[in-house]
């Protein structure tokens, strides 16, 4: 039987504005499975936000379950949503927020810090963040900063301190939406890599091209999902990379 990471149950989130209620999401059904890779889809003001900071445990549904590898996530305080977020949660953003003063290290480093794994074994952290950088191909660049490095490099110290502890799910919040598509295509290919591995990822993208990298895609309209389809053939990323014209063969 397949384990299930997420599980959410007629999840509604309705936001007060002044006298007005403006329903975000009106009853989502969803079941995400360990090892998979989905993408949610869906045009500006569809709920996919919302939806993602519920399952980011970022904001709390109004009504409805939601089961993140079987605790009850959707009651709990603000202080154990930290801990949820902490520990079972990897964060992809699009913005890549980065600690501009802090190398990259410390800055992978940071969820450790608010975590009690390997907090008091600066041996293991330090393997624990070599492991990571090694996952994304940043060996060598542990102590730059993120202004001497390219969007692309930001956005794989992202990765890298999504994995540090080794949450249950990745969530990426269009995290190819400040790259050209070469790069957008290498930072594809390290998520699909990750998901090889047997690494669980959702990713929310307005982009179809990018969805099509994943094996399901989640479409959601005016707070519901109205579709869900099995990618057959997802894009190789890999492959589109080596089939894709080189820089200094577009300049000459």
């Amino acid at each position: 039987m397949d384990k299930k990471v997420i599980e959410v149950k007629d999840i509604t989130k309705i936001y007060k504005i002044g006298d007005v209620k403006v329903r975000a999401l009106r009853g989502i059904n969803l079941t995400i499975n360990e090892g998979e890779f989905v993408a949610i889809m869906g045009p500006s003001g569809s709920g996919k936000s919302t939806l993602m900071n519920i399952l980011g445990c970022l904001d709390t549904p109004t009504s409805g379950t939601y089961y993140l590898e079987e605790i009850n996530v959707e009651k709990l305080n603000d202080n154990k949503l930290a801990e949820i977020r902490n520990k079972k949660i990897g964060f992809v953003f699009q913005t890549f927020n980065l600690l501009p003063r802090s190398n990259i290290i410390n800055n992978i480093e940071l969820p450790l810090i608010y975590s009690s794994k390997n907090k008091n074994n600066p041996k293991d952290r330090r393997l624990r963040i070599m492991e990571a950088l090694k996952a994304v191909n940043l060996i060598g660049w542990e102590k730059h900063k993120p202004s001497e490095l390219s969007g692309g490099q930001r956005q794989r110290v992202a990765i890298a301190r999504a994995l540090i502890n080794d949450p249950a799910i990745i969530l990426a919040d269009e995290p190819t939406g400040n790259l050209d598509s070469v790069t957008g295509e290498e930072i594809m290919a390290i998520f699909q890599g990750l998901n090889k591995e047997g690494r669980t990822i959702l990713l929310v993208t307005h982009e179809l091209d990018i969805a099509m990298h994943t094996s399901k895609i989640i479409y959601v309209r005016d707070g519901i999902i109205f579709k869900e389809e099995k990618v057959e053939n997802p894009i190789n990323a890999i492959k589109k990379l080596a089939e894709m014209p080189k820089l200094e063969d577009k300049l000459n």
